[in-house]
Order: structure tokens, then C-alpha cells, then sequence
């Protein structure tokens, strides 16, 4: 895939955001998932450009996001893992997505360039078990009948933060092995069997790239960002799929948001020739009783201007933008916040 303009200039908003500074008296404060930074980094390039309000957003991990949110330390908070209704009943929130992105495994085999190494949901599991310990493994040659796979231990690098990538990763699976289910489970922490932990989206592809033999999963980004060979996956349907716009497009499809209650839904391993298995939403969480009512305005304010102008960079980014009658559902619940001075 051709590196877009737009991706080169994200670069930059990344680096600039990525900075633990504080934030001035008109940013916008945020903190959480670094699943969907790439993307917030260009809508806020291209929204300070407009209104002079910059975004002040820590791509922490969604654990840190919920927990700054929950703590009241930043007006809005990220996630990947949606929390569930009664967590936010609890603790007087409410959330929506913002945007959907997938999940990609990568690799560093010599020889092995983007797309040229197929998996599948139980092998993959196996390899972040531990019980598939070298690329040879017979498990993965059937997968690639014409790779020339080396005998060179596999080295698994996942994500050491509390994280809605890890999440999402781990729900998928869970769902299509049911050993790593008993064993590993799901959640935005887990206890790896085996493999080095790395912090941040950025941090496990930097991790994959300089280590032989290494497998990571990273939102798609960060995989053509860094220039990581992503493998292709056969999905629910049994059929081979590459990751990009498209395949999380179709997997997004089956999105029944209308029927989500709090918007509370997860999309991995959904059905379709299509669809890509490892996608998922990344979720906006708010208080509906705001410390700073006005802050809450301007954030407000940003994400509508996202979902009215965001569409294109976010698609250039192979991210799928929430369908207009979503983006209707989410406009309506945010009456819920209370944004009297």
C-alpha cells in the first residue's frame, strides 16, 4: 500500500501528541487507547489548524483512559473495550464509538514481506500460548505450503499496558481456541504464557521490528506506518482475508448499534467472505455530570466536527467512520450530559 500524505503528516501530530505535556488553557484534554491515535492525531492537526483549540490527548492504553476518565483528571476518555451498562451506571458515564479499525497480527521472518504469511485464528492462539515455538511449526507450514519457513524460535511480543487492543486480541482468541480461553482469557490485562511485552500500539511494533523471529498485533497504522510485514487471516467464513479498509468495512456491517444497549458492542470474528476477523470500535467515554461543563462543550464540539469532517483522513488512515445513522444515535445520546455552568 502507498503511504498517503496524509499518513506523513500524522507523523508528526503523533510525536506532538505523544507528549506528556500539559495542556494549555484551551486544549482539550483526553487520555486513553493508542489504538485510534493515529487518526485523532490528524482530526486534531486539522481541527487546531481550524479553530485554534488543540487536543491534549495521552495514548496511555484503554486501562489508563478508563482509569484517568473514572479519576476525573481528563474531560473524555478512550477505550477499545467498551465498558459494559452498569460499570457506566456506576460510575456516571456514558461512552459511544468514534471510529472502527482492526487489529493486525506482524511479523519479522526473514523473507516474509506484507501479506505473504497466512494464520488462522487456533494457530495464531497457539503461537501466543507458547505451544507453537518455532516458524517451521507444522501447524503454520500447512497454513503457507510455498513460504520457506526457517527454523527460528518464535518470539511473541504483546502488550505489557492495560490495553482495548489486548482486548480485543484476546477476546478473538478466546473465541476460536478454547485452550487459550481457559488459559489466557480475555481482558485489557492478561498473564502471557510466553513472549516480551511492550507498551503501546508503538511500542509492540518498534518491539517487532527489531526483533528476528518476533510476532506482534497492532492496529493497521501502526503496520504500514512502520513498514511491518501484517499476515493475512482466514476468517469466520473459512475464507482468506487481507487487512484493510474493506475487510473491516465489511466486518463493521454487522454492527447492530441500534439494538446495543449504551452502545455496548464488541465486532471480532464476525461472519462475511469479507470481513476481517480481529476489528473493533474504539469508544468515547464522558461523565454526564461534568466537572468542567465548558471543557465538555469543546470536546463535544471536536468529536461532532470529527464525524462531519473526519471521514476521508479517517478512511486514509483504513479506518471505517461511523455510518451517518450512527452518528445520529450518539449526537442524541449526548443530552444526557449535563453541560450547565
Amino acid at each position: 500500500m502507498i503511504v498517503s500524505v496524509c499518513r506523513k503528516s500524522c507523523l508528526l501530530a503523533l510525536a506532538l501528541l505523544g507528549l506528556a505535556s500539559p495542556a494549555f488553557a484551551d486544549d482539550i484534554s483526553g487520555a486513553g487507547a493508542t489504538f485510534p491515535h493515529p487518526v485523532y492525531a490528524k482530526w486534531a492537526e486539522t481541527y487546531k489548524a481550524e479553530t485554534g483549540v488543540g487536543l491534549n490527548y495521552q495514548a496511555i492504553g484503554s486501562g489508563g483512559g478508563i482509569k484517568q476518565i473514572k479519576a476525573k483528571t481528563v474531560t473524555f476518555g478512550a477505550s477499545d473495550m467498551p465498558l459494559k451498562p452498569e460499570e457506566m451506571k456506576d460510575d456516571g458515564l456514558i461512552e459511544w464509538p468514534m471510529v472502527i479499525g482492526g487489529v493486525v497480527p506482524v511479523v519479522n521472518v526473514k523473507g516474509v514481506g506484507p501479506g505473504d504469511m497466512l494464520l488462522d485464528g487456533a494457530t495464531l492462539a497457539d503461537i501466543y500460548l507458547g505451544e507453537a515455538k518455532f516458524w517451521d511449526d507444522p501447524s503454520i507450514a500447512k497454513l503457507n505450503p510455498k513460504l520457506k519457513l526457517p527454523h527460528q524460535a518464535i518470539v511473541q511480543v504483546y502488550r505489557a499496558d492495560g490495553s482495548g487492543t489486548n482486548f480485543l486480541f484476546t477476546h478473538y482468541l478466546s473465541s476460536v481456541n478454547s485452550k487459550f480461553g481457559q488459559k489466557v482469557g480475555e481482558g485489557t490485562s492478561v498473564s502471557w504464557p510466553a513472549g516480551t511485552g511492550a507498551k503501546g500500539n508503538a511500542g509492540v511494533a518498534s518491539t517487532t521490528f527489531r526483533t528476528e523471529g518476533a510476532i506482534g498485533y497492532v492496529e493497521y497504522a501502526y503496520a504500514v506506518e512502520n513498514k511491518l510485514a501484517f499476515t493475512k487471516m482466514t476468517n469466520k467464513d473459512g475464507k482468506v482475508v487481507a487487512p484493510d479498509f474493506e475487510a473491516f468495512q465489511a466486518a463493521a456491517a454487522n454492527a447492530d448499534w441500534q439494538t446495543a444497549p449504551g452502545f455496548y458492542l464488541i465486532l471480532t470474528n464476525q461472519p462475511g467472505a469479507q470481513s476481517w476477523p480481529i476489528t473493533g470500535a474504539s469508544f468515547i467515554l464522558m461523565h454526564k455530570k461534568p466537572v468542567d461543563a465548558k471543557a465538555s462543550k469543546q470536546a463535544l464540539d471536536f468529536f461532532a466536527w470529527a464525524y462531519q469532517n473526519g471521514g476521508d483522513s479517517a478512511k486514509a488512515l483504513d479506518y471505517v467512520p461511523m455510518p451517518a445513522n450512527v452518528v445520529t444515535m450518539v449526537k442524541k445520546s449526548w443530552e444526557q450530559i449535563d453541560l450547565k455552568d
